[in-house]
């Protein structure tokens, strides 16, 4: 199996399943640990990754995964070039990687964001008088929130610009902004149809996250917002029927507002952070697995039911102690909050990952609200120790 980045718990689920995977990473990322692996300069850069394929000179090849948003256009093209199974329309993958192409394939009638490209020539009042007195400034093809910033004046638009050196008038885009909270479907999309999807909420944005707090979520509670729920299953498939949508495990972002959800983006991958870990917790199904019968063109042999789970289940990226929370060791969590996972390194110069995550956990509990408490009690006691 070809895999276009790496991660652990979807190397664990290939194992599982006999796969000797081979990695395509970007330099200076870490090397696979024990796995056979090529690096690149640009991972988007198809030409690039195909000659690492090529020149590998690999045999018996079944699939082509990836596991992050650059990845998606890549393992396209390398399933069309090297008749594999899967998605294999590169074309069609641009739809779920430039917001601004997104954005406008989007049905009429799914309320979304003012999208526009930005060129470097475009001034404050410009992108302004089309957006609105706030916007926001981020990739076309970004991931992850980085170099997305909300801009208010010319002085936040130029300091923004910045961030992109060049001078593509395809590179950027602008978006007004929503100011709302932020939720997320994770999901399995096949032959057209919703297959089986779940709804979490974040507890600050992951812009906010970039920018310094603790990335945090946890699954709701279909009983306690039954309204919100089917306003998702509307959302979702107006929004993949008109994106044309290929058999996928999707993540869509959504905006909650009074007026009803308004929709962020979607990808056709699997959703980063821990949300794998607590769907299966939750729900028992099994997105790594689900990912990898995809990308060999398997039916799908999971239970798919959507059923009200014993438990619900969140996770938390937990920062490096600071200031004066230096000192605060997994011991020191453990004796304040019961836990199903949590990893917290004892050194302090262990790595550090997206999100800013030192460490991380995973929490539960029966009743979804009292989980909502006990994730804003865990964040605060990483911040200020208490």
């Amino acid at each position: 199996m070809i895999v276009i980045g790496y991660r652990e718990d979807l190397d664990r689920a290939l194992q599982l399943r006999g796969f000797d995977p081979y990695y395509l990473v970007q330099a200076p990322a870490g090397s696979p640990q024990g796995r056979r692996f090529q690096r690149v300069a640009d991972i988007e850069n198809a030409q690039e990754i195909l000659r690492a394929v090529l020149s590998a000179r690999l045999h018996d090849v079944a699939g082509v995964l990836t596991v992050h948003e650059m990845g998606v256009f890549g393992a396209a093209y390398l399933r069309q070039q090297l008749n594999l199974p899967g998605h294999a329309d590169s074309a069609s993958a641009l739809y779920f990687r430039d917001k601004y192409l997104q954005k406008s394939k989007l049905p009429p009638e799914v309320k979304r964001a003012r999208c526009r490209y930005v060129s470097k020539d475009a001034s404050f009042l410009e992108i302004s008088g089309d957006l609105g007195d706030a916007f926001v400034i981020k990739p076309a093809i970004g991931a992850g929130s980085l170099r997305t910033n909300i801009v208010r004046t010319p002085e936040e638009y130029a300091r923004a610009l910045e961030l992109f050196p060049s001078r593509s008038d395809v590179e950027i885009v602008g978006e007004s902004f929503v100011d709302a909270p932020e939720v997320y479907v994770d999901g399995i999309w096949k032959d057209g149809e919703l297959q089986w999807s779940s709804m979490s909420s974040n507890h600050i944005s992951p812009l906010d996250a970039v920018q310094g707090g603790i990335l945090s979520a946890h699954i709701l509670d279909r009983r306690l917002h039954p309204e919100l729920f089917r306003q998702a299953d509307v959302l979702v498939q107006k929004a993949l029927t008109g994106l044309e949508a290929p058999d996928c495990v999707f993540h869509l972002e959504a905006f909650a507002q009074e007026t009803g959800l308004t929709f962020g983006e979607c990808a056709v991958r699997l959703p980063g952070a821990l949300s794998p870990q607590v769907n299966k917790l939750t729900y028992g199904v099994d997105l790594f697995d689900v990912e990898i019968s995809l990308a060999l063109g398997e039916a799908l042999t999971q239970n798919l039911e959507i059923r009200t789970p014993d438990r619900f289940y969140g996770y938390i990226l937990l920062r490096r102690a600071s200031g004066s929370c230096v000192g605060l060791t997994q011991q020191d969590f453990e004796r304040n909050f019961q836990f199903d996972e949590i990893q917290y390194p004892s050194s302090p110069d262990a790595a550090i990952g997206p999100y800013g995550r030192f460490g991380q956990a995973i929490v539960s509990d029966e009743d979804e609200l009292r989980l909502q408490k006990t994730i804003a009690e865990i964040v605060r006691f990483n911040e200020v120790g208490g």
